[in-house]
């Protein structure tokens, strides 16, 4: 058990009786974090209590995750016990709400989690209101093609004058020029909209307070909650749904393999993880109402519904200009920032969907250079032999009962919806 406190006081930050210390104060210097975010998301302008507690537990939750070391591989990754005590406003209700909390983060990561809340200080400044129009839709933007995909379709879905936010978070420097260049073609594509775009930059220090470092853990399965809480928090200015666009093939995260978890390393679309989370954020008084408007297609059947928007040749364009790779490190072995391997989960989706939907792929694989200069690395990273036998056969029925659904979710259609995806690979590596 590797215990963590989340403070946004510095003289808290200096008591004992916890493993780990993290200190949110966008006032002082010591702070454990990364950007210019501070703990009380004063740029988002007057935020729901609620939400900016939800955005702590988020961050503490992917600093502590970023901090313990995983033991072993395979399915035996998810050994670790991790309590974590966080300052926030109304602790009596995420107190009240605790265990539902530690099972849908559980999920989302595999480990064994406990919650403790203390109360924070509050906000000695009230917040701004911001100086923009109120947004008609909210939606995240990573950079990777399915948010690409539907940040383009919903601007091209609000009426001329309407306002749409897109939210983005980096943690990695080479992921923030796609999110600003997707943007810059949306607006190009969708104009006349009003086009907000909230860039955070939010990552935890390598050291520690006291100057040693932290532990590193490489995986970042929790990553995307801090996305979708700091996407919450924008959205609640307008009270509609924040939209995540996300095909429902990955969603569902099939294993490649009996003795995978799971394909991708993230549960957070997945339905029963956005319905207990809808719930619990409910309970709470947090906005929290998340749409996946892409939940019953596949990623080719998104590529091709932007095709049909825009056409096949700038849907080409345009989704090659985004980002699917799960690797950020190609650029130690002398790739450029933001290259893409071309041969992980991500990449491989993202190839058969162009093949899907009979688009060309303008990317540039680091799998297909042409002089061979990263075969090392390609080789390292490649998981296209188990991608292979993952489409050998479609999916069995027992494949989507194994999945934890939401009685909202027909066991009939994931199946129906796996054997797409499926297919839409197979096609692809044959």
């Amino acid at each position: 058990m590797t215990s963590f406190l989340l403070t946004t006081d510095e003289a808290a930050a200096d008591a004992g009786g916890f493993d780990e210390i993290l200190l949110w104060s966008g006032s002082s210097p010591r702070t454990t974090f990364i950007g210019p975010l501070d703990q009380h998301l004063s740029s988002f302008g007057p935020v729901r209590q609620e939400n900016v507690d939800f955005a702590r537990i988020a961050l503490g939750v992917f600093a502590a995750d970023r901090s313990v070391r995983r033991q072993g591989g395979g399915s035996d990754w998810n050994a670790r016990e991790i309590d974590l005590t966080i300052e926030v406003g109304v602790p009596a209700a995420w107190t009240a709400q605790a265990d539902q909390l530690s099972t849908a983060i559980g999920f989302l990561t595999g480990d064994r989690w406990t919650f403790r809340f203390m109360q924070a200080a509050p906000n000695p400044i009230d917040a701004l209101p911001l100086k923009e129009p109120t947004p008609d839709r909210t939606v995240l933007l990573s950079g990777g093609a399915d948010s690409a995909a539907g940040a383009l379709i919903a601007a091209l879905d609000l009426a001329p004058g309407a306002t749409l936010q897109l939210v983005s978070h980096f943690s990695a420097p080479s992921i923030s020029p796609f999110q600003r260049d997707l943007v810059r073609r949306i607006r190009a594509l969708a104009p006349k909209r009003v086009i907000i775009h909230r860039r955070i930059a939010l990552n935890r220090h390598s050291k520690r307070l006291d100057g040693t470092m932290f532990k590193r853990e490489p995986s970042s399965r929790s990553r995307s909650l801090l996305f979708l809480a700091l996407g919450l928090a924008a959205a609640e200015r307008s009270g509609g749904p924040l939209f995540i666009p996300e095909n429902g093939f990955a969603s569902l995260n099939p294993p490649l393999g009996p003795e995978r978890r799971g394909a991708l390393s993230t549960h957070t679309t997945h339905p029963r993880f956005l319905t207990d989370l809808q719930e619990l954020l409910a309970s709470v008084g947090a906005h929290g109402l998340i749409e996946n408007p892409f939940q019953t297609l596949t990623k080719g059947e998104m590529f091709s519904q932007v095709a049909e928007r825009i056409g096949a040749a700038a849907a080409s364009d345009y989704l090659s200009a985004s980002n699917s790779c799960a690797h950020t490190d190609a650029r130690f072995q002398g790739a450029p920032p933001g290259a893409s391997c071309g041969v992980c989960f991500g990449c491989l989706v993202r190839r058969a969907s162009f093949h899907a939907g009979g688009l060309a792929d303008a990317t540039d694989y680091l799998a297909t250079d042409p002089g061979d200069r990263y075969a090392d690395f390609v080789q390292q990273k490649s998981i296209v032999q188990a991608m292979f036998d993952f489409v050998a056969d479609d999916p069995k029925p027992y494949v989507v009962m194994k999945m934890s659904l939401p009685e909202s979710y027909p066991a009939g259609q994931a199946l129906d919806l796996c054997r797409r995806g499926v297919a839409e690979l197979r096609g692809f590596l044959s």
